[in-house]
């Protein structure tokens, strides 16, 4: 059995060292490198080879990739780098990897062209001034042979290693059972759509109701197949860190069930929640774990391959262990496991790590998508960017005076745009040109600060920088998938600050080759419908399967009530509190226990809750307040006790809305006083303007179909298991139309008379 690899995975093995150093950044996006390669290759010979492809064999290692281009008449093979700032302050270790990276391809062509010697050149092309830097060195073969070999050699043993656990980890896998007694209702329907998915290269689109053991079902038919589809990497991408344990949960149930069980899962997390010196710049003249770091990284980089589970805490006591930082080591054990868990935005963002792995290494992955109906706000969130002209305001007056002028360009191009804006917000159809023009010169000249200083910038500047680096990618890409907007407010009557927003519409342009890349992607939610509306935002390909897998729950376990009498649309909004309450207090005193009361906003809640308190105050009763922290948000749900008495006021749409698991009579029932549409505002005026030109349902797309998905997973926490028993009330009179009436769930029994009003309320 041969161990594939890339030129360029094996040269990060194997010619990497001393310090982790993130000064010589940012470095250009990928768009960017694409252009400067296509630059470069344009500016050559009619007989110049662009985009090598090479390959050679060392005992069970074969290495293969693509070298940037070949001049046969200079005999010379380039090596491309784009980059940005000043050159000389480039890491040495940095150059370095560069030149393992040529040598090994000037062996690999040497030996399939059959040449003695041939030229290597590192081309550093600056993506800003479009200027070369040229670095010519001539190599023998038999040198660039020795160079190979050594290379090759010192990855070996790793090869070995690594083919022996995959042939462990497949045979296991190959054996693997389901770990409980039975497959849940409709889980053993769900697990076989995802194992023929997988088996035949196909997306899966699959709504599944609450209880049935989603995470579990989708696992472990992508588990069956990894063997038989010979899948290197299984992505478990999830939108909340819940949806995160969840999935670790199931691995430790499966390792549990089966001891022999070779696999590695990893679990990554964000930068921020990762690292140990938060305080400290990333290099080694700074942190004291990223100094040495590519030193000290092959005893971790071991340590961590024998250890099954990765999660966070598992991979920080192993970073501490070897003095090396854990969000870089989960970085590098990112290569080496089988199941990685991961926020969307590690595949789907546009610098996603596991995306631009699996694309370089030519890795066969299949990926789960845990609870899907969030991507497609996730997704309009990663291909969106704002700025702020009060952070631009506050960054001038603190600015280096190096900075001064180009920040002060920038700065006056902006203010030209208030005086075309009579509206506080307006959209255009696109970004003007000056501003974009007066925003890439401030970026270089704070890319050159930077690396003339790098000791750094000021945390305010350096929040900027990326805001705005962020602005002039998403730029690039403006098409008519996207709005350009200005929402200006008025200091006094000359003045004006305003926020800029380049706002993505519809994400399925981005998503589609994500999504398309893998041997197979499966979307799972409670929430999927209807099917179309996903289809079109997320860029779903043509022959995707959707599925609805039916519900483990009966009717007689949920009641579910139209409450039509009252209308909470904004203008009744005063008239529906006193109704609300009753409402609340009649249930409560007909079936006391604990329940879960929904509203649009926190004034309409505390509106709610005020009164309630003062009509009823013997109805315990607890809010969710703006901006909990994670302490805050678990009091708030250990509120909840077993056998417990009161009533837990929170947002629709927020972090009690989805997520939250509260059985038995933890929670028996939810009051929903909204139909969860989207605020009505110009920005969403604007978004349903778009989405009725490119979809023909503007409404729908804006409004009604986010809201209900929202209305549906709050309800979705009321009946958890079989043995549950609850009551749903949906409280406005627009429930009770018939398209609305539609798009909920199909178990729920809503014809006869409790779907009419209060009856059987107490």
């Amino acid at each position: 059995m041969s161990y594939r690899i890339a030129v360029r995975a094996l040269c990060e093995f194997t010619a990497k060292a001393g310090d982790l150093d993130l000064r010589f950044t940012p470095s250009p996006t990928a768009l960017e490198g694409i252009q400067g390669h296509r630059t470069v290759a344009a500016r050559r010979s009619s007989t110049y080879r662009s985009e090598v492809a090479l390959e050679g064999v060392f005992g069970a290692l074969t290495v293969k990739g693509r070298a940037d281009g070949y001049d046969p008449d200079a005999n010379l093979l380039e090596e491309v780098k784009t980059y940005r700032g000043d050159l000389e302050r480039m890491p040495a270790n940095h150059r370095q990897l560069h030149w393992a990276q040529a040598k090994v391809y000037g062996w690999l062509l040497c030996q399939q062209l059959q040449l003695n010697k041939v030229r290597l050149a590192l081309v550093y092309f600056d993506i800003l001034s479009e200027r070369e830097t040229s670095l010519v060195e001539e190599h023998e073969a038999p040198v660039l042979e020795q160079f190979f070999n050594r290379q090759c050699s010192l990855f070996l043993q790793w090869a070995e290693q690594e083919l022996a656990h995959r042939t462990r980890r497949d045979r296991a896998l190959a054996a693997l059972g389901f770990p409980h007694a039975e497959f849940r209702p409709g889980q053993r329907r769900l697990a076989e759509s995802v194992y023929k998915a997988a088996s035949t290269g196909r997306c899966l689109m699959a709504q599944a109701p609450t209880g049935i053991g989603k995470t579990l079902g989708t696992l472990f038919p992508m588990f069956k197949a990894m063997p038989t589809r010979q899948l290197d990497k299984l992505f478990f991408l999830t939108a909340k860190t819940p949806g995160r344990q969840l999935a670790l949960d199931s691995a430790k149930v499966l390792f549990e069930r089966t001891p022999e069980l070779a696999l590695r899962v990893l679990e990554l997390v964000a930068r921020d929640k990762a690292c140990e010196h938060p305080d400290l710049a990333c290099h080694g003249e700074s942190c004291p774990l990223a100094r040495g770091f590519y030193d000290r990284l092959p005893a971790a980089r071991e340590a961590a391959s024998r250890v099954a589970l990765l999660d966070q805490q598992a991979l920080a006591a192993i970073a501490r262990e070897h003095g090396v930082c854990p969000y870089y080591l989960s970085q590098e054990m990112a290569r080496w496991s089988d199941l990685l868990v991961a926020d969307y935005n590690y595949y789907f963002d546009f610098s996603a790590l596991l995306f631009g792995l699996a694309q370089a290494n030519q890795w066969q992955v299949a990926v789960l998508v845990d609870e899907a109906h969030n991507l497609v706000e996730r997704g309009r969130s990663m291909y969106s960017a704002s700025l702020d002209q009060y952070q631009l305001r506050s960054v001038r007056q603190a600015a280096p005076q190096a900075l001064k002028k180009p920040l002060q360009r920038l700065n006056r191009e902006w203010n030209a745009l208030h005086k075309e804006q009579v509206r506080p917000y307006q959209a255009y159809e696109q970004a003007p040109a000056p501003l974009l023009k007066a925003l890439s010169l401030c970026l270089s000249a704070i890319g050159d600060y930077l690396n003339d200083h790098p000791q750094g910038l000021d945390s305010g500047l350096q929040g900027f920088y990326f805001d705005a680096l962020q602005f002039a990618r998403v730029a690039e890409l403006f098409d008519g998938q996207f709005l350009f907007d200005i929402s200006k407010r008025e200091l006094d009557a000359r003045r004006s600050l305003s926020e800029l927003c380049l706002r993505n519409v519809v994400p399925a342009g981005f998503l589609a080759p994500r999504l398309s890349a893998a041997r197979s992607t499966v979307l799972f939610s409670a929430t999927l419908n209807p099917w179309h509306y996903y289809r079109d935002l997320l860029g779903l390909p043509d022959n995707t399967v959707w599925m609805e897998v039916e519900s483990p729950f009966s009717a007689a376990q949920l009641e579910v009530r139209i409450v039509s009498r009252i209308s909470t649309r904004y203008v009744h909004r005063q008239a529906s509190l006193a109704p609300i309450v009753e409402l609340i207090a009649a249930q409560f005193r007909q079936r006391p226990g604990n329940y879960l009361a929904f509203f649009s906003s926190f004034d309409y809640l505390q509106q709610v809750a005020e009164r309630l308190a003062v009509q009823h105050p013997d109805i315990p009763l607890w809010q969710q307040s703006r901006g909990m922290d994670e302490g805050q948000r678990q009091a708030f749900l250990e509120r909840f006790a077993v056998d417990g008495r009161g009533v837990g006021f929170a947002v629709l749409g927020g972090a009690f809305g989805e997520g939250i698991d509260l059985p038995g009579s933890r929670l028996i029932g939810a009051f929903i006083a909204t139909l969860g549409l989207a605020q009505l505002n110009p920005v969403n005026e604007q978004m349903k303007q778009r989405m009725a030109a490119i979809f023909g349902a503007g409404y729908d797309y804006t409004y009604l179909y986010p809201g209900l998905q929202k209305v549906v997973q709050a309800a979705g926490r009321v009946i958890r298991s079989q043995q549950d028993r609850g009551v749903v009330m949906l409280i406005d009179d627009r429930f009770a139309e018939p398209r609305v009436r539609q798009l909920l769930p199909g178990w729920w029994a809503l014809d006869g008379p409790r779907a009419e009003g209060l009856q059987g309320a107490g």
